[in-house]
């Protein structure tokens, strides 16, 4: 996705938005155990003769996960079974494998984009909705289950909302327990406990961690839990919003300290996907695995044997108390045809009963947004997850949603992928990044 500097979120406008996520998902968890131009395109779908809704009606629903991938897929594709069964209206599933989505949204929205799609919240949605592309849901607000923080996590800095939260997941370091249990290795609790389980991994031809960043956007999340550790959230955030330096002192030595754990990493990483690095933790080749909970749609029956603990600490007047916990959730495209159609189906899927329907049956990662879901299906894992969002002081969403898209796709995935490359030009790297954050964030 490409959005021009023109279109970017003013500094002021980001910096407030990242000095509110700190207690966003916080609130949630603890809770629940998320017009711009759209008024000029909504008309598009004023001459069709049928009803947005019900008996006759189609709304369009584009998904970023294609068929035969999994339970993500299915959770959406039960999702919008239900919704249909409900309302009466046809849903016309229009299903895209993960990262052509990601890659092809904005040419998506500026086209014939479906009615409503999947989409998360933070700058990304923020930025959408400053240039027109997505509609403005403050009509259907509030949603019964979804209380003022998962409000606030889909309010844009105009003060409206554009996004209606239906899941939210950590990034933690995850473990098969039999693994652990066969080997006599625990969750390190120091970052002298964690060196040491590395050590005594590689002792025992086991590679500590998977690792795979073909696709990008994975190595991100390691980035942002070294900087939250190494330097603290609040600097990550102002680094996000671009009002920090990205060849200062403190970046720097978040590129130096991963290059010191790289050893400890499989190797070659950008030939590797998520999902073929997670089937070697799976497989035993691979200790652990620093990802969301999604990790567990590609471990199949492994699944079940999955723990995770947060990264340890790496400096004690920082803490451990900051972690990634993205939210996902839904949008109505500004050009979609179907905008009254498109905004009742986007209330729907905030609701309780869409939540119970993704998880009908799934023994999945996926943490319900509304309070009202029910929680009976949930797996260890799950309730753990939310144990641990809830624990947390602070919260951030994930580099390419904390910040600029333009910045997150078009220099941060190169960037990092040329330090893993190379990872002793540090100076290089973070020198190169500088001077484009200036040109894109002023």
């Amino acid at each position: 996705m490409s959005l021009s500097r023109s279109s970017a979120i003013p500094r002021s406008a980001l910096t407030t938005m990242a000095a509110s996520r700190r207690s966003v998902l916080r609130g949630m968890a603890l809770s629940g155990l998320a017009v711009g131009g759209a008024n000029l395109l909504a008309a598009c779908g004023g001459d069709d003769a049928g009803p947005a809704s019900g008996e006759g009606a189609t709304v369009k629903f584009g998904i970023n996960e294609a068929e035969g991938v999994g339970p993500a897929h299915d959770r959406l594709a039960a999702m919008a079974e239900a919704y249909s069964k409900e309302s009466g209206t046809e849903v016309s599933l229009n299903a895209v494998d993960h990262n052509t989505f990601q890659e092809s949204i904005n040419t998506y929205l500026q086209g014939t984009p479906d009615d409503v799609f999947t989409w998360f919240a933070g700058f990304r949605m923020a930025q959408f909705a400053e240039n027109g592309l997505i509609t403005d849901l403050s009509d259907i607000w509030p949603i019964d289950g979804l209380n003022d923080s998962f409000k606030e996590a889909s309010t844009a800095p105009d003060g409206k909302q554009y996004f209606v939260p239906v899941q939210y997941y950590p990034w933690a370091v995850f473990y098969r327990k039999s693994v652990f249990e066969k080997n006599g290795w625990v969750a390190p609790e120091t970052n002298d406990d964690f060196m040491a389980l590395m050590d005594d991994m590689q002792g025992k031809g086991v590679t500590p961690f998977a690792f795979g960043d073909k696709d990008g956007w994975p190595a991100m999340g390691t980035f942002d839990i070294l900087n939250m550790r190494l330097n603290g959230f609040d600097f990550h955030m102002s680094l996000m919003a671009g009002d920090e330096q990205w060849d200062g002192d403190e970046v720097k030595l978040v590129f130096d300290t991963w290059r010191q754990l790289l050893p400890y990493h499989q190797a070659d990483p950008l030939g590797r996907t998520w999902q073929e690095a997670a089937t070697s933790m799976g497989k035993g080749e691979c200790g652990m695995y620093l990802l969301g909970t999604f990790v567990v749609d590609a471990l199949g029956e492994n699944g079940e044997d999955l723990d995770f603990f947060t990264f340890p600490e790496l400096d004690s007047s920082i803490g451990a108390d900051a972690l990634d916990a993205p939210i996902d959730g839904f949008c109505v495209a500004a050009a979609g045809k179907n905008q009254e159609g498109g905004k009742e189906m986007a209330k729907w899927l905030g609701t309780a009963a869409a939540a119970d329907a993704a998880n009908n049956g799934a023994d999945a990662p996926f943490i319900a947004a509304n309070s009202g879901a029910s929680t009976s299906t949930y797996s260890d894992l799950q309730k753990k997850s939310a144990e641990v969002v809830g624990a947390a002081a602070n919260i951030a969403q994930f580099m390419d949603r904390d910040t600029n898209a333009d910045f997150a796709n078009t220099v941060m995935i190169p960037s990092i992928q040329d330090f893993l490359k190379n990872p002793d030009d540090i100076d290089g790297v973070t020198a190169s990044i500088q001077e484009q954050a200036a040109s894109i964030f002023g």
